[in-house]
C-alpha cells in the first residue's frame, strides 16, 4: 500500500490553473458546509440559520469569480483537484462531528474555516505571477478576513439578545438530552 502523502501534490508545485481549481473546489465545499449548518440549525435556531445561508451565498460568489477567471485564462475545463490532493493543505472537520456539538461550536468552526481560507488565498496570491489572478486571490483573501466581521454584523442584524438567550437554553437542553441523560440510563 502506498502512503497517501506520496500521492499528493506539494502546494508549491501547483500551477496557477491548479491553484484556481483548488480555490473553486474549496469554495464549493465551504458553501455546502455552511448550507448543511443552516439546514441543521433552521428548526431550533432560525436566525443563526440565516447567517449561514448568507455565508454560503458569499462562498458561491467567490466560486463564481474564480470560475470566471479560469474561463478567461484557461478555458472551460477545470481540473479536478481537492484539498485532500494537496499535502499540508487545510482540512475541514467532518460536518457530522461539528453539527452535534452545538451552536457555539458550529460558529467557532465557521470562524476557523474563514481563517484557513484567508491563509490559503494569501499563500496562493504570493505564488502566482499573472496580475489578474494575483489581484483576485488577494481580494478573496481580504474578503475571507472580512467574513468574520460580516458574520458578526449578520448576528447583530438577525439575533437579538433575547434570541441569543433562547439559543443558549435550547443548546443546554439539547446537550443534556444528547450527552447527560443517556449516561444516566
Amino acid at each position: 500500500m502506498i502512503p497517501a502523502f506520496l500521492n499528493q501534490y506539494k502546494f508549491s508545485d501547483l500551477s496557477e490553473q491548479q491553484i484556481i481549481a483548488l480555490g473553486i473546489s474549496a469554495e464549493e465545499d465551504d458553501a455546502r458546509i455552511y448550507r448543511s449548518y443552516a439546514e441543521r440549525l433552521r428548526d431550533d435556531y432560525p436566525d443563526s440559520a440565516k447567517i449561514f445561508d448568507g455565508m454560503a451565498e458569499e462562498e458561491d460568489q467567490h466560486r463564481r469569480q474564480l470560475i470566471e477567471l479560469h474561463q478567461r485564462r484557461f478555458g472551460d475545463v477545470i481540473p479536478l483537484i481537492r484539498r485532500e490532493n494537496v499535502a499540508g493543505f487545510y482540512r475541514r472537520n467532518p460536518v457530522w462531528l461539528i453539527e452535534n456539538l452545538g451552536i457555539e461550536r458550529i460558529r467557532e468552526e465557521a470562524a476557523n474555516m474563514e481563517a484557513a481560507a484567508h491563509t490559503f488565498y494569501l499563500k496562493a496570491a504570493s505564488q502566482v505571477t499573472d496580475a489578474d489572478t494575483r489581484k483576485l486571490l488577494g481580494d478573496l483573501a481580504s474578503e475571507e478576513a472580512d467574513h468574520v466581521a460580516a458574520a458578526d454584523k449578520l448576528e447583530q442584524k438577525y439575533i437579538r439578545d433575547e434570541d441569543r438567550e433562547n439559543e443558549a437554553l435550547i443548546a443546554r437542553r439539547q446537550f443534556i438530552l444528547t450527552w447527560i441523560q443517556p449516561g444516566l440510563a
